[in-house]
């Protein structure tokens, strides 16, 4: 677990229900471990963009900033967690999660995933933080639910 000055629990934030419920989810856990919230962003341009739009004249980072703190005024309104941070990075969503989790105790999640067996399996940048993260991970399913690994389920507190 990061050490007690740097303690924080990363929330990937992406201005979903998954990601307003991901953070309320932080707020509970953030003083059992002792630990600040970092809400993160990410953000890259569309593949549809190569070659079409010059790097640097869109407003991507801005949109994802926007949407990252909507998220945070639905889940918190004026009542901000202390010490609570948002920051937008420039990458795919995944591995600026997995990279931000180095230094976490618990990096929160919501699941998004749109397979065929819905309900099932978890969405890429769900699966691939539960997969290569640097500490544990909660994921919220788009119910508002955290599940464990088992397919159990977490009580359901607003």
């Amino acid at each position: 677990m990061a050490n007690e000055a740097a303690a924080s629990i990363v929330v990937g934030v992406d201005g979903s229900e998954g990601s307003v419920e991901a953070l309320r989810w932080a707020a509970r856990m953030a003083p059992v471990l002792g630990a600040r919230i970092r809400a993160v962003g990410a953000w890259e341009y569309p593949p549809e963009y190569a070659g079409y739009v010059p790097i640097g004249s869109d407003n991507f980072d801005e949109i994802t900033r926007k949407r990252a703190e909507a998220a945070v005024q639905e889940a918190f309104g004026d009542d901000l967690p202390e010490g609570l941070t948002t920051s937008v990075v420039f990458g795919h969503p995944s591995r600026v999660l997995v990279e931000e989790s180095e230094d976490a105790a618990m990096l929160v999640v919501g699941r998004r995933g749109h397979g065929g067996f819905r309900g099932l399996l978890l969405g890429s940048v769900s699966a691939a933080c539960v997969s290569h993260a640097h500490c544990p991970v909660l994921v919220i399913h788009e119910d508002g639910e955290a599940r464990s690994g088992e397919g159990g389920k977490a009580r359901k507190r607003r």
